[in-house]
């Protein structure tokens, strides 16, 4: 399979020609990692990239109460570990795999001649980071993030198994509850919902109308759900 056809919306492969997206991925090794396995740590000093292929990852970080704070989940054709390789520092946030996944392995020096030598990769590169700081920079306002998210998750998955329809598309869920009631349900307010919901919609893996839920892509939905922070497994 083409690692560019399940590439999520505004991940580096998506915005990459063929023999671009060729290219980058040549100069990188294969790598598999397990569900819960740890990809990249925060503050470890290595510079490797990661080009995820296959699965989903999240990205958190660990604040000073000891809350993990989530800035996002990566899927399929996003780069992970690019700003340590780039501007040589400790890594900023932690990768955990929410599932199993294939990711190309670069060096920082391998990465770094990549987008010397391909302006159009070099670019797309900067778009994903943009749009990746202005998410994080969201997500330290409420560090609750991750904790909600989760919860959010396994509802949404309560709400697919029990009252969902299977479409082509994934599982509708008709007449589904309201951002207020969905707080409700998970205890939290409904700004940090309304986030949580953003994060999956941006992801692509939901989509949200008027009492109305689509999900995309509900294994993803289930891997997130049975995750718990630092890294342990609920039940």
């Amino acid at each position: 399979m083409n690692a560019h056809d399940d590439s999520v919306d505004g991940a580096l492969l998506a915005y990459l020609a063929d023999p671009d997206r060729d290219y980058l991925l040549a100069r990188g090794t294969r790598r598999r990692f397990r569900a819960n396995d740890v990809v990249l740590m925060e503050g470890d000093p290595s510079d490797h990239v990661h080009v995820l292929v296959a699965g989903w990852v999240r990205v958190s970080t660990i604040v000073e109460d000891g809350r993990e704070v989530l800035f996002g989940l990566r899927g399929p054709g996003e780069v992970l570990g690019d700003l340590a390789a780039v501007t040589g520092l400790p890594r900023t946030a932690s990768v955990r795999a929410i599932e199993p996944c294939t990711v190309f392995q670069l060096s920082g020096a391998q990465f770094v001649a990549v987008l010397r030598n391909r302006p159009e990769i070099a670019i797309a590169t900067i778009k994903t980071v943009a749009a990746r700081l202005r998410n994080a920079e969201s997500a330290r306002v409420d560090s609750a993030a991750y904790d909600v998210s989760r919860r959010v998750a396994g509802l949404l998955v309560r709400l697919a198994e029990e009252h969902g329809r299977a479409v082509p598309e994934g599982v509708v869920v008709e007449d589904s509850l309201s951002q207020t009631d969905m707080a409700a349900q998970v205890g939290a307010a409904r700004r940090t919902v309304a986030r949580a919901l953003h994060m999956l919609r941006e992801r692509g893996i939901v989509e949200t109308g008027r009492r109305r839920i689509l999900i995309r892509q509900l294994r993803v939905l289930r891997a997130l759900a049975r995750s718990e922070p630092n890294g342990t497994q609920g039940p």
